[in-house]
C-alpha cells in the first residue's frame, strides 16, 4: 500500500480523522508495517498489550474465550485500550488471511498525543462507542 492510501485509511480512522495531513504523515514516521501469515495469531487474549493496530490490508478475526466477537477488515483497528493504559489484551486477534498492519507503540502514540490533544478526544469517543455497543450486546 502506498503512503497515500495508508494517510487516507488514517484519516478515516476515529482516532486520527481531526488532524491535519501534516499530523497524519508524523504519524506515518513514528508507525511501522507488519506482515500476518494466514493463521498467525496477532495478538493474544490476556498477553500484555504493546500497541494499536490498524488493518491496512487483508482481514482478522476477534474472539474472547473462543467465542467469535468480531471479523475486522482494512481500516479497522484494536488494541487502542492497550494504549490508553498498558493492560493485557481483552482478546485475540487472527489473521484470517495475510494482512498487514500499521502497528503505533505506546511510546510513539503518547507522543502523538502530547503534539496533537485531539487523537486523546478520537480515542475516547471511540471507546465510549465501544462500550455502549457491549452494554446493548450485554442488556439484550
Amino acid at each position: 500500500m502506498d503512503e497515500k492510501q495508508t494517510l487516507s485509511l488514517l484519516k478515516r480512522t476515529p482516532l486520527f480523522s481531526r488532524l491535519s495531513e501534516k499530523g497524519l504523515k508524523a504519524i506515518l514516521k513514528t508507525a511501522s508495517e507488519k506482515d500476518f501469515r494466514a493463521g498467525t495469531k496477532i495478538v493474544a487474549e490476556g498477553a500484555a498489550g504493546a500497541g494499536f493496530y490498524l488493518i491496512l490490508e487483508g482481514s482478522a478475526e476477534v474472539s474472547r474465550g473462543g467465542e467469535r466477537l468480531a471479523k475486522l477488515g482494512a481500516g479497522m483497528f484494536f488494541g487502542e485500550m492497550s494504549l490508553l493504559d498498558g493492560g493485557p489484551r481483552s482478546a485475540d486477534v487472527l489473521a484470517l488471511e495475510d494482512t498487514v498492519c500499521l502497528v503505533l507503540t505506546p511510546w510513539a502514540m503518547k507522543s502523538i498525543v502530547a503534539a496533537s490533544p485531539d487523537v486523546a478526544l478520537g480515542m475516547l469517543e471511540e471507546l465510549a462507542r465501544r462500550l455502549r455497543e457491549t452494554d446493548r450486546a450485554l442488556t439484550m
